[in-house]
């Protein structure tokens, strides 16, 4: 695991969040699904199993890149996002406007290290992102981040990743923001409720409400679509929603 940042800089608080589903409409899986569409029934159980805690991130991810007949390449990983790069409204304002007023923004997720390396070479991630992210699809250098890359192989690195940043520039757990959306974000919730961070579930999904029932875990906060059990996805209605409205959240818990 990376090093934290090393600066001078004083941060008020972290946001650490999920992106796949929670800051953007995509799955990690889309960008294969993108060039071999054919895959896409297969890929959506894996998904839906580990989301639902009943694989490991790790194999997931090894059955996905299992199914392809090549590498995911950069030029097919840039294709996609040429097309396909779609955070929900007020996202990339939201994390211009954390890391403008002194809020160190983690993309904290278990989607591809190449997708991010590549969104950053075309701009499209604000400078200044922290990135946590799964690194078995990885282009080595290409990308330039102005922040460490931290790898999130399990689930339970999530955690591992906020605690980590969170210690190296010495920030307390009352100025940590913790979100997102699905059972594969519980132990980040689970440990964010242990050192009583503020816990945001956005889009949440009804794994996620399941693994926090089960454990004792009160979100502090439901933000955009929640959706019940056996309820489809409302792509339409979760485009509607407007991340800056978080901002006044944020800033009342963070103190900013």
């Amino acid at each position: 695991m990376a090093s934290a940042e090393k600066t001078e800089k004083i941060w008020r608080g972290i946001v650490s969040s999920d992106w796949n589903e929670c800051l953007c409409q995509s799955t990690p899986f889309d960008p294969i699904t993108f060039i071999y569409p054919e895959l896409s029934p297969r890929l959506d159980v894996i998904f839906k199993r580990y989301t639902g805690n009943l694989i490991t991130l790790g194999q997931a991810a090894k059955d996905a890149l299992e199914m392809l007949p090549a590498p995911l390449s950069k030029e097919q990983m840039d294709a996609y996002l040429d097309v396909s790069f779609r955070p929900y409204r007020g996202v990339l304002e939201l994390i211009r406007w954390c890391l403008k007023n002194d809020i160190l923004f983690v993309i904290n997720t278990t989607a591809f290290q190449g997708y991010f390396q590549r969104a950053s070479a075309k701009g499209l991630i604000p400078p200044g992102t922290v990135i946590a992210a799964n690194p078995s699809v990885s282009y080595g250098s290409e990308g330039k981040f102005s922040s460490p890359v931290y790898s999130i192989d399990e689930i339970e690195d999530k955690a591992k990743v906020s605690a980590t940043i969170m210690q190296s520039l010495k920030i307390g757990p009352s100025q940590v923001v913790v979100m997102g959306d699905s059972g594969g974000d519980g132990p980040h919730f689970a440990w964010g409720a242990s050192v009583g961070a503020y816990l945001i579930g956005s889009m949440t999904k009804p794994s996620l409400e399941r693994f926090c029932r089960e454990r004792g875990i009160k979100m502090d906060l439901h933000f955009g679509l929640t959706y019940e059990e056996g309820n489809p996805r409302d792509p339409a209605a979760e485009t509607q929603v407007d991340f800056m409205d978080l901002t006044p959240v944020i800033a009342a818990v963070l103190g900013t």
